[in-house]
């Protein structure tokens, strides 16, 4: 079958054939591609040489570049670089410095970076009244795990005896839900509240293990006391954690006080590698836990077995009953009921779907997600009203679930009015805008991270009109992405056509047409992948528009005898799409004509989709399919790829659409073999 198909792609690809190169876009997507010998002044990059001192902490030639570059748009880093290479040394001058640096540098990005460096350096060092006075002045970047635990132990340490319980809750939940919890601001955190009995050892010693923070899990359970008060045996400790199987076995008769904590370790551990086996192993042990105990080691088995979309989550789930996930304190308790709704629906237990949504924490709850799934458990109870009034909340919203959410009322998938586009003068703007230049700057030297803080810094408290004459500004900037990622934040005025662009559309076209594929679709997916940057490179290698990995690009070319193919041209506009939408086809036809499949396959390889839907146990929807995708990146990928293509179709058709009619149904069937790569 698949030699018959590349067959035609072969023939398609010479009938079609104009010389890869010769055809020129008519829209640029991006700011100029790097050459193979790119032309940089002395300036920029004695700049990038700075950048690189700065990351060896090679402060002599730093300071020898610095000189060069104050006259730089970009000088202000290299005074940032300079800083942060003092914020640790025991110099009353650094703390002038800093304050001079936020003085001449005013409501910026890199101002409000130092600022955050400041504060962990402050509280590093114990100083906490420094630490609460930098960190209450803090823009943006407030989300910085570190910052949030020194944060929670400042406000403990000066906590009231009447508030010492409180702040100490709010700090159990934020150590059990960080993932970087053995950072220094979290283990200076945790060591207070050890110091002063607010937490268990054995609580953060399974967090930790949970979060395969195995290291830092040993050292905290050094502060483990078994019922003498004496510490816990080290290599007992060591052995429950790195060789869960044996230390299980040991002690699956009998078990005492502490040996049930080293139990409830031990098949957390295991659960991480072995489902199965650490079922069998609680099922052993379970009388012999507390109830708490029972719900933390169950939670954890279904969540490592939903993950694995085995069909016995459910039921493992419910061996913890109300415990699972106990209390706000246990650890990635939003993760386990998350996974427990989507075991859940795999099997089509609506009463546990909406047990398990109930459960949640309200910020949780309130989740789009949850609110559909929610109205949808609600459904199946025959509770319409109900259903209707949770549809409603989100029916309004432009994402996957408000189109779910949409179609259950009823109401057609239009695209919103479009809104009076920008005037020439508030475009021309922003072209005065400091910080877009920065950003622009930062573009034109390939270093993309940093040039998109600063654009977003420039974003703040701007009205709908000033950002849809920014996203203006960066198409004509050639900057898709950032007029994507712009125009999207707009709350009252839409114009989608900035949101949803479509360029390079004859050479899609060219390419897509003859293989009979949605070009909707592949829009919609080539904005997820590249977001229209052609020279875009992901961190695992993947390039150009439809991000092909060189292994897979190599494949495509070789099964359509394109000629003269090289890796190097990949990123070229034509090759790409080419080769891209070539490959989109054989995904499509390898996984029976699903896009939802087809694009799973697209970002995750063909071989996983094929093992999750042999995992099904009957049909379910395509969004329940989507929804359970084991995969972070890949359950978002599809349904924002998804979601995309039905926005691209009301902009190319002018009607009305249906996103459940595109994701249509997936029904079980044996994984079998595939040659795709």
């Amino acid at each position: 079958m698949l030699t018959r198909q590349i067959a035609v792609y072969t023939a398609l690809a010479f009938a079609l054939a104009t010389p890869l190169g010769c055809a020129a876009a008519t829209t640029s997507a991006s700011r100029p591609a790097a050459s193979a010998e790119p032309t940089i002044s002395a300036a920029d990059q004695a700049f990038l040489s700075a950048r690189d001192a700065a990351r060896l902490g090679n402060r002599e030639r730093l300071a020898q570049l610095a000189a060069q570059l104050t006259t730089h748009p970009l000088a202000s880093y290299v005074e940032y670089w300079q800083l942060t290479l003092q914020l640790r040394e025991d110099d009353p001058r650094v703390a002038s410095e800093v304050e001079a640096f936020f003085s001449r540098h005013a409501d910026t990005y890199v101002a409000d970076r130092l600022r955050l460096d400041w504060a962990l350096a402050l509280a590093a060092s114990g100083d906490f009244t420094g630490f609460d006075r930098e960190a209450a002045k803090l823009v943006w970047n407030t989300d910085d795990g570190q910052l949030r635990c020194y944060a929670a132990l400042s406000r403990y340490r000066t906590a009231t005896e009447q508030q010492a319980e409180a702040y100490a809750h709010e700090a159990r939940q934020l150590l059990a839900n960080t993932r970087d919890s053995a950072g220094e601001g979290c283990l200076a955190l945790t060591e207070a509240l050890l110091a002063d009995g607010r937490i268990s050892a054995w609580e953060r010693v399974r967090a930790l293990v949970e979060q395969n923070q195995l290291p830092t899990a040993k050292r905290i359970g050094a502060r483990a006391l078994d019922a003498r008060g004496r510490p816990v045996d080290q290599k007992t400790l060591a052995q429950a954690i790195d060789r869960p199987s044996v230390w299980l076995t040991a002690h699956e008769r009998r078990l005492t006080e502490v040996q049930r904590e080293l139990a409830t370790v031990a098949i957390v551990r295991l659960a991480r590698d072995n489902p199965q086996d650490a079922a069998e192993y609680a099922s052993s042990l379970n009388l012999l836990l507390t109830p708490e105990q029972r719900g933390i080691v169950w939670g954890r088995i279904g969540h490592m077995a939903a993950l694995r979309l085995m069909p016995e989550a459910s039921e493992w789930y419910r061996r913890g009953g109300e415990h699972v996930g106990v209390g706000a304190d246990a650890a990635r308790v939003s993760e386990v009921l998350e996974w427990q709704v989507r075991a859940a629906l795999r099997i089509g237990d609506w009463t546990a779907v909406g047990r398990a949504i109930d459960r949640m924490p309200a910020s949780l709850r309130n989740d789009p997600a949850w609110v559909y799934w929610r109205g949808r458990a609600l459904q199946k109870e025959g509770r319409a009203a109900e259903a209707q009034a949770q549809f409603q909340r989100i029916s309004g919203q432009f994402h996957f679930y408000g189109k779910l959410a949409a179609e259950e009322l009823g109401q057609p998938i239009v695209l919103p009015p479009r809104a009076q586009p920008p005037t020439a003068a508030e475009v021309e703007a922003l072209r005065l805008n400091v910080g877009l230049a920065r950003a622009l700057k930062f573009y034109d030297l390939g270093l993309r991270v940093e040039g998109h803080r600063e654009w977003n810094w420039q974003l703040r408290g701007m009205t709908d009109r000033q950002l849809l004459a920014a996203a203006e500004f960066a198409r004509s900037q050639g900057l898709l992405d950032r007029m994507i990622n712009t125009s999207d934040r707009t709350q009252a005025e839409y114009d989608f056509t900035q949101r949803f662009p479509s360029p390079f559309r004859d050479a899609l076209v060219q390419y897509s047409a003859p293989l009979g594929l949605d070009e909707n679709w592949i829009y919609g997916l080539i904005r997820q992948e590249s977001r229209f940057i052609m020279d875009a490179r992901s961190s695992v290698g993947a390039s150009g528009l439809m991000q092909l990995m060189p292994a897979t690009a190599r494949y495509v070319a070789r099964k359509m005898n394109v000629p003269n193919f090289s890796p190097a041209r990949v990123n070229e506009l034509e090759m790409n799409l080419q080769l891209g939408t070539a490959y989109l086809k054989m995904v499509l036809d390898d996984l029976d004509g699903s896009p939802v499949l087809a694009t799973a396959a697209y970002n995750a390889g063909p071989g996983r989709p094929r093992s999750w839907r042999a995992s099904l146990a009957s049909p379910v929807e395509g969004a329940i399919f989507a929804e359970t995708i084991p995969f972070n990146e890949t359950r978002d990928y599809v349904k924002k790829v998804m979601s995309n293509s039905v926005y691209y179709a009301a902009l190319a058709e002018n009607s009305a659409q249906s996103l459940k009619a595109r994701l249509g149904v997936i029904a079980p069937k044996a994984a079998g073999k595939t040659e795709l790569p």
